[in-house]
């Protein structure tokens, strides 16, 4: 999922709406959404510097779409800290767009609802094939054994971005390659106001993606082969107290970042006040914040051995946004055009190059715009040291759980309250007890 920020729905919230039988379809003010056969809405996730930006990006698609199909395309960019929100209180209401980008990583959990249309093999031939698609993508687009919920539209993957005149005002040569190097050379560029290492202690879904990936690498599981939440397990327990230990042990993330929610970890990296930061497809927000390139190198995120990989090597999760139509939409054909045209070589070339992401379409990932530095270590991570989280029906409630859970760990962190494994535990403990409610 693009531009992590904090998911606020309550487990409660998204228990009662993944069990709705509801389906999309319809305008949020409760008109037809396509009154028009000649009309189709569409909600796109935020991904560039701002709404603004977004808009500016996608406008002149559209109209391209426009002038191709004769079908108009109303947009709304919705912001990340409302759109699973908004979605959910579709899927309900029955009132919702033709067509939306969803977070890969609530695939599961919005497949679940019934509201989204699958991807038969008939769908999917619709826009040119499943073929078309990166496997590692399209297993990011629902639970194993049912066919998809969405498509892929742009794949990121974690990697570690660091200052280049950072490091070398400090002396250091090259990145961290494992944690024992990372708090090593984070407490070598902690001083005199700056700090190593940025986070979003208060993003929900920034934890999970950090908790999934210490969890990996410490060879545990948020859940178990049947589905049901193994939380609170050593290995998960070790997992999210080596993460928040950053802060309240090695002291190499600034306690301030506790507060954390809404990028300001990248602003604080473009302005020279960290050194690192682990985030996914970064290079057009610090460009935006005033980077040039060449300001900063991207590096493979630390695991234990210094060698990505998989199992206890995994680096990153599989990062990415999906495209997805509400099931009762009354302009299917509209909606499969428009979904077909996002995901031809021309637009994939086109969105992910100004995003800085990576194109789920194999095809247009032979492009030289892809050829850099920073997309190569996204790609290779994708390809090789990335997992997909947990393909479950849960998997909104997870996040917001285990999420919340990490969030107030990293609040005492920051207030200098102890962060043991026994606290970490009844964290864990208590979030798992939510998921069962």
């Amino acid at each position: 999922m693009r531009r992590t920020r904090a998911v606020a729905v309550t487990a409660a919230t998204v228990s009662v709406l993944a069990a709705a039988t509801a389906c999309g379809g319809g305008s949020a003010n409760g008109e037809g959404s396509n009154a028009s056969p000649k009309e189709i809405t569409y909600w796109a996730s935020n991904q560039g510097p701002d709404i603004a930006a977004d808009q500016a990006t996608l406008g002149p698609e559209l109209k391209k779409f426009e002038q191709q199909t004769g079908i108009k395309v109303k947009l709304e960019v919705v912001p990340w800290s409302d759109l699973l929100n908004r979605i959910l209180a579709a899927t309900a209401s029955g009132q919702g767009p033709d067509v939306l980008n969803i977070g890969n990583t609530w695939s599961s959990s919005l497949q679940a609802t019934g509201a989204l249309l699958p991807w038969t093999a008939k769908n999917f031939d619709a826009i040119g094939g499943r073929a078309r698609f990166v496997d590692s993508a399209i297993g990011s687009a629902g639970a194993a054994g049912q066919d998809p919920a969405a498509v892929p539209l742009y794949s990121m993957s974690y990697a570690l971005y660091y200052n280049k005149k950072m490091f070398q005002a400090a002396g250091i040569q090259k990145p961290p390659a494992t944690w024992d190097e990372m708090v090593s050379v984070g407490r070598k560029l902690s001083k005199d106001g700056k700090w190593a290492l940025g986070a979003e202690g208060s993003n929900l879904s920034n934890n999970i993606h950090q908790a999934f990936v210490f969890s990996q690498q410490h060879g545990a599981a948020f859940f178990d082969a049947s589905g049901k939440p193994t939380f609170d397990t050593p290995g998960n327990v070790d997992a999210v107290k080596q993460y928040v230990d950053l802060m309240a042990k090695d002291k190499i993330i600034a306690p301030g970042n506790a507060e954390y929610d809404k990028n300001q970890s990248l602003e604080d990296f473009a302005n020279g006040k960290t050194a690192m930061v682990l985030w996914q497809s970064a290079a057009s927000s610090f460009k935006a914040h005033g980077m040039k390139e060449g300001d900063w190198g991207v590096a493979p995120v630390p695991v234990p051995s210094g060698a990505p990989g998989t199992g206890t090597s995994t680096n990153s999760m599989v990062a990415g946004i999906n495209m997805a139509v509400f099931k009762n939409t009354d302009n299917i054909d509209g909606s499969l055009k428009f979904v077909k045209f996002m995901t031809s070589d021309e637009e994939q070339k086109i969105l992910n190059k100004t995003y800085g992401s990576v194109p789920p379409v194999k095809t247009a990932q032979s492009d030289a715009a892809f050829a850099g530095d920073d997309l190569t270590v996204l790609r290779t991570t994708l390809s090789t040291s990335a997992a997909p989280l947990p393909q479950v029906p849960e998997e909104s409630q997870f996040e917001t759980a285990v999420g919340t859970a990490v969030k107030e760990l990293f609040a005492d962190a920051a207030a200098g309250r102890p962060v043991t494994a026994e606290s970490v535990k009844a964290k864990l403990t208590k979030a798992q007890q939510q998921m069962q409610k």
